[in-house]
């Protein structure tokens, strides 16, 4: 591993000079697990400190004449300076924990790297990458990413302080909510066009841009992490590729072609095609990424899918995607301009400084790029697209929040911005799960005849019916299934498969948009359900007084 120069030798950690440890271990490493025979190149080793200050003091209480001593050095950082909390995110080498430091009460994220699976999954360089990137980024002070404030090291392990993305991974919102609207699409596609562009004057190409590489900090703020397969100094007129592919391949440290087919690790999804062809690896890379993401966070899922991380690769080789229906015009626009298997033909591509295409791009009229550090980002809310004649149906609901008490027929009505008309009952007894003991087992020996038993695991099943499951822009037709326990089960009726179930608690809640469309909201997720048969209202009713009955409270 080639040593760090001088001038980053030495990090900021709370605003004091710390020295730096990640690329001090390969001695220590070498020396406890280096086999002997040849093999990866180990970690740096820790060098001993140097006595300077003892020297100093002594040198001066013999010579009163002497010049001053110089300041103390600052303590190296050890892991009895921070208090560690919860895990919040593991790989095959490292572990992040949220810590605390003890002497600011400031909380950080600081990742936790075994020298000894390092070597074994052979992420030396991989390491180094990461390291140097962040040393860059920290350096320069742009906004939009993760800051290393100090490393340091132990016997065992290498620890990595950084900064700490309060509300994680953008991967998951997008999950919860479906999709974005447009709004919260243009925010955080301008935030990352941006960091893209402080990268392209840094001469750093990050090559594994993805939304679970996208943080948000504690003002909900993109911080973009893991630089771990970026390449650095990256100049457009002598760049060769040395990476078969990206995301995460450790080509350099691998021995042979097979190794590197085999040491993919994560998503593909967002591999641009020329770090499949052997071709040079280009900040346009990172903008065929940023195309991706954009298709994702409209449509709800990545434009390249497949069980298969080889079709995937075909499909991208291939150019082979489709736009969903009631996919944004001007995105669909910016999306095809990104998405182009030639890269120096991407939209930007050419740009000399800030990617000023895209910027111009009318998808993001009236941003303000210098400015979307300072502003305020758009509420991230359950939202579901419209479709053909459908309109756009938007929820304001937020867990831990809940709909006002009840949900008998005036909340429904206002909440469809209908006018209450009267109505016969739905049904006469004052429970759906008011069934006697006799009763219950008649109507389970009758379900055994119903092609829906196998499926709710001897529940009872209350209401049935086809509803269309929206996740974005995308639908697939299932059998939702309502039992006792309570269970939510849905179930593929074409190849007879359950696909899932909706999970139950006291925070469950219904919301009803339309005569067909409804939300149900959960603390991880919302749930977006169309009956084309018009029974809306009624699943919300019968949803809700399940819900009720099993944990005996209103919502409130």
């Amino acid at each position: 591993m080639v040593p760090m120069a001088p001038s980053e030798d030495k990090q900021q950690c709370n605003g004091k000079p710390v020295p730096d440890a990640a690329t001090e271990a390969e001695a220590t490493t070498r020396t406890a697990t280096a086999p002997a025979t040849q093999g990866p190149t180990p970690m740096p080793a820790a060098r001993a400190a140097t006595p300077a200050v003892a020297t100093a003091t002594s040198t001066t209480a013999a010579n009163p004449a002497a010049p001053p001593a110089p300041n103390p050095a600052p303590a190296r950082r050890t892991p009895m300076d921070y208090i560690f909390g919860k895990v919040i995110g593991e790989g095959s080498f490292s572990t992040v924990y949220v810590a605390k430091d003890i002497h600011t009460h400031k909380q950080y994220a600081i990742k936790v790297c075994e020298k000894k699976h390092i070597i074994r999954e052979k992420k030396t360089e991989h390491m180094k990458r990461e390291k140097e990137a962040l040393n860059i980024l920290s350096n320069a002070g742009v906004p939009f990413f993760v800051k290393l404030y100090c490393t340091f090291q132990d016997t065992d392990r290498l620890y990595f302080v950084l900064s700490y993305a309060k509300f994680g991974e953008l991967l998951p919102y997008i999950n919860r909510v479906g999709s974005f609207d447009l709004a919260c699409t243009r925010f955080y596609a301008g935030e990352i066009l941006v960091a893209l562009e402080h990268l392209k004057r840094l001469k750093i190409i990050h090559r594994d841009l993805k939304p679970e590489n996208v943080l948000l900090d504690e003002n909900m703020h993109i911080l973009i992490a893991d630089f771990g397969s970026a390449k650095l100094n990256y100049n457009v007129n002598t760049a060769r590729t040395t990476t078969r592919t990206s995301v995460n391949r450790e080509d350099q440290d691998s021995g042979s072609e097979r190794a590197r087919r085999n040491s993919f690790v994560g998503t593909a999804q967002y591999v641009s095609p020329e770090l499949l062809t052997d071709k040079t690896a280009t900040h346009s890379s990172d903008l065929w990424a940023l195309g991706c993401i954009i298709y994702q966070m409209i449509a709800g899922l990545p434009p390249f899918r497949s069980r298969s991380e080889y079709i995937i690769f075909q499909k991208i080789l291939k150019l082979e995607y489709e736009f969903p229906q009631g996919f944004c015009s001007s995105a669909r626009d910016l999306v095809e301009k990104l998405l182009v298997i030639e890269s120096t033909k991407r939209l930007g591509a050419t740009d000399s400084n800030n990617y000023t295409s895209v910027r111009s791009h009318p998808f993001f009229d009236g941003v303000d790029f210098d400015n979307l550090h300072l502003a305020t980002p758009p509420p991230i809310y359950p939202y579901l697209p419209g479709v053909s004649e459908e309109e756009d149906l938007r929820s304001n609901y937020k867990v831990p929040d809940s709909l006002e008490p009840g949900l008998n027929d005036k909340q429904l009505t206002r909440l469809l911005g209908l006018e209450l008309q009267p109505s016969k009952p739905l049904r006469k007894k004052s429970s759906i799960l008011d069934i006697s003991k006799e009763e219950m087992e008649a109507r389970l020996a009758k379900q055994q005849e119903s092609m829906w038993n196998q499926f709710v695991e001897g529940h009872l099943i209350l209401k049935e019916g086809l509803v269309d499951k929206r996740k974005g822009l995308f639908a697939k037709r299932r059998m939702l299934l309502l039992t006792t326990g309570p269970h939510l089960y849905y179930v593929d009726p074409v190849n007879m498969v359950l696909k899932g179930e909706i999970p139950w608690s006291s925070q469950l809640r219904v919301e009803p948009k339309s005569f067909k469309i409804f939300f149900v909201h959960t603390p991880n997720r919302t749930y977006y359900l169309e009956d084309p048969q018009g029974y809306a209202l009624e699943w919300c009713k019968v949803i809700e007084e399940v819900r009720v009955n099993t944990y005996n409270n209103l919502p409130t």
